[in-house]
């Protein structure tokens, strides 16, 4: 058997980075789409047992370490477009629009093609502009409460201190401890042994609507394509990998429709931990380090089977404490965005009207900010293309 403690390592190493550092985000995400707490414990473990099972699928017939993760990108996404009209049903039947564009972009190579020809510059745009209002949580939870925002920082700063991966872990550490000594320190309401369980999957009823297509729909499907699987793909290329693509796209995309059933948003392409799981940590010998995606895949069900407990203990908190941890662990994904938003000086001025339509929120007809946004800057970048 190909498989060694240090494939087994990684994978359970790549399933918690991967769930400690953008847990807050989707948690965030599906809270403001109108779920309860019972319906975002039950999404938050959907998409992370389908992400884990589509990972498991993947590289067992491909043999290659294809590492699956929520579309973080989108969670902030949802977190800043609000609440559809519909509440959380309306919000379900644009997950599960999301999810068969993913799937239908696996099948059909000219959809695929058209995606690859957004301007680069305009989709780093669109997602720089999703992530700012994430990345200023700190701060603000700092100004909020100086003792409880500056531990979480601090837990950021020595982490990455100590490894760029546990950067994002360390700030969630920080955070449990401001909950239990700082928010809670009497131990009141904190979740205890007889609370942990297997959480209950809560089935919602999907509404279809245009304001959902147009508003989450596609931007969560813009983003998700733009955010994780163009450069995730990317990953496995610079590792020597094929990154099998149709399969890829369609396994993931199915796992995300049937997940959105149960309050999941969207699963994809990895990129961070895809780079751990491929490296040679791993293993040794290339041909064998898929075992360590497919670990993370089973750690991921674990994980998500008891999501009902965490998300328990994190709705604690007061709301800026969780985005803060949410934006800390996106300061990365942020910087490269708007690096790659503005490297191009032919392209800038589209990427920047697209960045601050996206970052100001503004919805029109029900329609979020991103797509305005995407637009605004697309109209801009043909303007002076044909000029």
């Amino acid at each position: 058997m190909d498989l060694t403690p240090s494939s087994a390592s990684m994978g359970l190493l790549a399933a918690f980075v991967g769930t400690a550092s953008s847990f807050a985000v989707v948690l965030q995400g599906l809270r403001a789409m109108g779920a309860s707490e019972a319906e975002a414990a039950s999404g938050l473990m959907a998409i992370a047992v389908a992400k884990g099972l589509a990972a498991m699928a993947i590289t067992a017939k491909t043999r290659v370490p294809i590492s699956l993760a929520w579309s973080t990108p989108g969670a902030a996404l949802l977190a800043t477009s609000g609440a559809l009209p519909g509440g959380f049903a309306e919000a379900t039947g644009a997950f599960l629009i999301c999810g068969l564009l993913l799937a239908t972009t696996g099948m059909i190579r000219p959809l695929r093609e058209a995606i690859e020809k957004i301007p680069p510059a305009l989709a780093s745009a669109l997602l720089a502009g999703v992530l700012l209002t994430f990345c200023l949580a700190p701060f603000q939870a700092i100004a909020f409460n100086p003792l409880w925002g500056l531990p979480i920082f601090l837990g950021w700063v020595i982490g990455g201190r100590i490894s760029n991966l546990l950067a994002a872990p360390g700030a969630l550490i920080a955070f449990v401890g401001v909950v239990v000594f700082g928010v809670q320190p009497s131990g009141e309401d904190l979740p205890g042994l007889a609370d942990i369980a297997i959480t209950t999957p809560i089935f919602t009823t999907p509404i279809f609507t245009f304001g959902g297509l147009i508003g989450v729909a596609l931007p969560l499907y813009l983003v998700t394509m733009a955010g994780q699987n163009l450069p995730g793909a990317g990953i496995l290329v610079s590792h020597g990998y094929q990154p099998h693509v149709r399969q890829t796209l369609f396994v993931s995309g199915v796992a995300s429709a049937i997940a959105s059933l149960f309050g999941g948003h969207a699963c994809n392409y990895a990129a961070i931990t895809a780079a751990m799981c491929a490296s040679e940590e791993a293993h040794p010998d290339p041909a064998k380090r898929y075992w360590a995606a497919f670990m993370s895949g089973l750690f991921y069900v674990i994980f998500g089977l008891f999501a009902g407990v965490a998300v328990s203990f994190v709705l604690l908190a007061p709301q800026i404490l969780i985005t803060a941890v949410g934006g800390l662990a996106l300061f990365g994904a942020f910087s490269a965005a708007i690096v790659k938003a503005l490297e191009n000086p032919v392209e800038r001025e589209p990427a920047v009207v697209t960045f601050l339509v996206t970052a100001s929120g503004v919805s029109f007809f029900g329609i979020s900010g991103a797509f305005w946004g995407l637009i605004a800057g697309g109209l801009l970048y043909a303007l002076k293309s044909r000029k």
